[in-house]
């Protein structure tokens, strides 16, 4: 049973930091891309952020460039969304997806994970103070 659990959200102060992580479960890990999406209330799903689990390419959405960085612990099979510099308006439900591709990440395909990804459940990650 493929099988993707995200965690590490919860209430953080404006500037303030949080490590998400999306352990996977149920399939080979080899040669996937994995990214990270957030919704907010009333709001489209956002795609932030991709890494290609095969060789480590990433990219990033402009909205957070520079302030989250994603990484991968293959042996963990585990993917981790760094948040540094935290605004309220990050304030969203934090969801994980992935999809198979042996190749290079140049630029994140978000539309790709939404139409044939599978997805985790999400964590929330609120930004106030």
């Amino acid at each position: 049973q493929v099988l993707l659990v995200e965690s590490g959200g919860g209430l953080v102060q404006p500037g303030g930091s949080l490590r998400l992580s999306c352990a996977a479960s149920g399939f080979t890990f080899d040669y996937y891309f994995i990214a990270w999406f957030r919704q907010a209330p009333g709001k489209e799903r956002e795609g932030l952020s991709c890494i290609s689990s095969s060789e480590g390419s990433t990219d990033y959405a402009d909205s957070v460039k520079g302030r989250f960085t994603i990484s991968i612990a293959s042996a963990k099979k585990t993917v981790y969304l760094q948040m540094n510099s935290l605004k309220p308006e990050d304030t969203a439900v934090y969801y994980c997806a992935a999809f198979i591709d042996p190749g290079v990440v140049t630029s994140c395909p978000y539309r790709t994970f939404i139409n044939r990804g599978f997805w985790g459940q999400g964590t929330q990650v609120t930004v106030s103070s």
